[in-house]
């Protein structure tokens, strides 16, 4: 793929179409949403019998809590995705998927029909249950949205096709919230501005749909329950019923809409009360944090090599902890004085306004890191049969965490006499806890992050031939070997995790054991050396490719001394005598004059940024498979480029 290849994508009938329906339904959700709490906070006067009946069950003829109406719409619109995802899961797994999203369409047209007479009636009830509509069908979509991706995407593209549905997302959100803003401003006949936006937005959506490629069900034979409850509990336990880096990254997802929520929901209140600004501060708050997360999640496909590269979620996680800690300890420097609220350009005129910025564009960013390759993640590694309910299973946690954001918030801030922005620091501390659970239970997660950051910071790493390398199924990976480092670049390029074969003292070493063993790297010995370390090791070997998983050896057995590759040993043709798999050799280019070799005139400054090249040979049968093909094979790919 292209460096561009992610925009590529939107020039495609395979993801375009489906790019502007989600898009379409994302809009409209903000702007309806920001305009009936606009409305509540400026124009409604409930009125009507309908409202009037309905406020006063509420506030029983008293004087009327605005704040409690905005909160209920948030849980109105919530509420849905408890209740219904798991029913959207077995849709999506059960039927097509392009016809049921032109179905969803034609509803939500429906929908803003009736939101639209609700805005003209200037009806609270009737706006209200319209919000809830939306929610549902939003709670229908999102299994739908994420598993139809890899129907149409090849798994390079996954993260290329996710990093465009968050930016869209995330754009979606800061421009119907800003245009909810400006059509409900003033006295005009704002009924006329929203009805006409939401149904047009509505039809081309709609008419997107109809252009979205035939999606074949999965299971057309599954038995769809409408026991809401008992389903929600099921898809539940098939979500965290999967593999451990598929149920671990729901939960990863899940945390990132925890963080979501407290951010975006207290940013209102930190404009007005750390930054002392009128609206407009709050507005430009909005537009660098959306903004941010959607440049974060479009970099994401440069930043992963074009695969689905676990590895930066760590470091999306990092960058969201140390920002919030930043962002806690700027707000206290702020020469922000009381009286005349502060404008955004009054604002921009402070210095020290612009670290608060760059703390908010920070989260922003590295929130993208984070939550894109969880999203591929759970899309590569389910079954395709499930894949939806996995889905439905991730909205569900996302719900209920987001509730768990607000009762958290109102704790701290209300009861525990927190300010905002020790609010910010707290849940900065918590993403490290929750993180580091995630990354315990998990290693692939910190493995990856360390193979990525080696191949990123330390060299300039790239690859050739590396689609050789079956993308399922076992196989083993012979290579040259020429310093410490060349299992972490290996296993940074190669996408899939590898079972590396390392000597058993480096393997033993007490501060990397538990990495090692978290890994699956499997300790090797002489014959001579350790008779019964050397024969479990083959033993494991065998083990790992009957699993169908990627095994890598060096079958010099040890680092090289003097640039050249050494005698390939015998043990590569004792593993495919008794496991025959295919063999992919491979060669590693420029590591040499690095400061991980053995090389006695090595420099360490030459290390940083020295181009390395990793090369990937065609698969060579298991019959036809012998030491001295494999070092012959080997010898040609790395050439004179030790």
């Amino acid at each position: 793929m292209s460096e561009h290849s992610q925009f590529t994508l939107l020039k495609e009938r395979r993801y375009l179409p489906f790019f502007i329906s989600q898009l379409a339904g994302a809009f409209n959700d903000n702007v309806f949403k920001q305009a009936l709490i606009l409305a509540i906070i400026y124009k409604l006067t409930f009125s009507n019998f309908l409202d009037q009946q309905v406020i006063t069950s509420l506030f029983h003829g008293g004087q009327i809590d605005k704040d409690l109406l905005v909160n209920l719409c948030a849980i109105v619109f919530i509420l849905p995705f408890f209740l219904f995802s798991a029913l959207g899961g077995q849709l999506g797994e059960k039927y097509e998927k392009s016809l049921l999203i032109r179905r969803i369409k034609i509803a939500e047209i429906i929908t803003m029909i009736i939101g639209a007479v609700g805005l003209f009636l200037s009806s609270f009830v009737l706006m209200l249950i319209v919000l809830f509509a939306m929610g549902v069908l939003s709670a229908l979509f999102g299994p739908v949205k994420y598993s139809i991706l890899p129907q149409h995407l090849k798994d390079s593209e996954l993260i290329g096709g996710n990093a465009l549905v968050e930016m869209g997302t995330f754009l979606a959100i800061l421009t119907g919230t800003l245009l909810a803003g400006v059509l409900m401003t003033g006295n005009g006949p704002y009924a006329y501005y929203i009805s006409f936006c939401i149904l047009l937005i509505a039809i081309i959506g709609y008419l997107a749909s109809r252009k979205i490629l035939h999606s074949p069900a999965p299971m057309p034979n599954l038995k769809v329950s409408f026991n809401v409850f008992s389903q929600t509990w099921k898809t539940m336990q098939l979500g965290f019923n999967q593999k451990l880096a598929v149920s671990r990254s729901i939960l990863g997802n899940s945390w990132f809409w925890f963080l979501g929520t407290i951010y975006i929901t207290q940013m209102p209140n930190y404009a007005e009360k750390v930054l002392n600004g009128d609206p407009s501060a709050y507005t430009l708050i909005l537009i660098v944090f959306s903004v941010s997360i959607a440049l974060g999640s479009i970099l994401c496909e440069k930043l992963s090599g074009h695969k689905v590269e676990i590895g930066l979620v760590p470091f999306g996680s990092i960058g969201l902890t140390v920002f919030s800690i930043l962002l806690w300890w700027h707000s206290y420097t702020l020469p922000m004085v009381g009286g005349v609220s502060n404008t955004w350009l009054t604002l921009l005129a402070h210095p020290q306004t612009w670290f608060v910025l760059i703390d908010i564009f920070g989260i922003g960013l590295f929130g993208g890191f984070y939550i894109v390759p969880l999203y591929a993640i759970m899309q590569s590694r389910s079954a395709p049969e499930e894949r939806a309910r996995v889905i439905a299973a991730n909205n569900i946690l996302n719900a209920l965490f987001m509730v768990l954001a607000s009762i958290v918030a109102i704790i701290l801030l209300s009861i525990a006499g927190l300010s905002i922005p020790q609010l910010f620091l707290v849940v900065g501390l918590m993403n490290i806890a929750v993180n580091a659970y995630i990354f315990n239970i998990v290693p692939e997660f910190t493995l990856r992050f360390m193979m990525w950051l080696t191949s990123h910071s330390v060299y300039n790493v790239s690859h050739q031939g590396l689609d050789n390398i079956p993308e399922k199924g076992s196989c083993v990976i012979v290579s040259n070997h020429i310093s410490y480092v060349d299992a972490l670049l290996i296993g940074g390029a190669i996408k899939r995790p590898i079972c590396f074969v390392m000597h058993y003292k480096i393997f033993n070493m007490p501060i990397v054991k538990f990495a090692f063993r978290k890994a699956n790297a499997i300790p090797i010995a002489g014959y001579r050396e350790d008779k019964e370390v050397f024969e479990k090791a083959f033993i494991e070997i065998a083990k790992a490719l009957q699993k169908g998983q990627l095994v890598c050896i060096f079958p010099e057995g040890k680092l090289t001394t003097d640039g050249e590759i050494a005698e390939f040993k015998a043990g590569i043709e004792k593993i495919i005598k008794e496991t025959p798999v295919p063999v992919v050799p491979l060669a590693i280019q420029g590591l040499w004059k690095t400061s991980f070799s053995r090389n006695p005139k090595r420099k360490i400054l030459r290390s940083f940024g020295a181009p390395i090249n990793i090369i990937a040979d065609k698969a060579i049968p298991a019959e036809q498979v012998t030491r001295q093909l494999l070092q012959e094979k080997v010898q040609e790919l790395r050439g004179d480029k030790a």
